[in-house]
């Protein structure tokens, strides 16, 4: 269900969540940290979003007590009936990767 926020601007709702391994680094054990729906134009708008929440001191949710985002960290949105896509932050920006990267 779209919000009147979403609708009044033409932009979309996104179901975003964030995995993240407990120590950088890692390459296994990624657990889900943060989840929220999103509006945006796009995903790279959300993910911005995301990236720039979890980055900013101020912006931090209060249930949130994982470690700031950082390369490796892996966002998935789920569009439901228009499928799944998982994105991980590399040093470049995001990069669309495949669902087994998950672990």
């Amino acid at each position: 269900m779209r919000t009147k926020q979403a609708v009044a601007t033409g932009e979309n709702e996104f179901d975003v969540t964030v995995f993240q391994t407990p120590c950088f680094g890692e390459k296994r054990g990624y657990r889900q940290v943060y989840r929220n729906v999103l509006v945006g134009e796009d995903h790279f708008d959300v993910m911005y979003e995301v990236f720039r929440t979890l980055n900013v001191r101020d912006l931090l949710p209060k249930e949130y007590n994982a470690r700031y985002m950082t390369t490796g960290d892996i966002v998935f949105i789920d569009e439901g009936k228009n499928g799944h896509f998982y994105y991980q932050l590399k040093p470049c920006g995001f990069f669309p990767i495949h669902r087994l990267h998950v672990r």
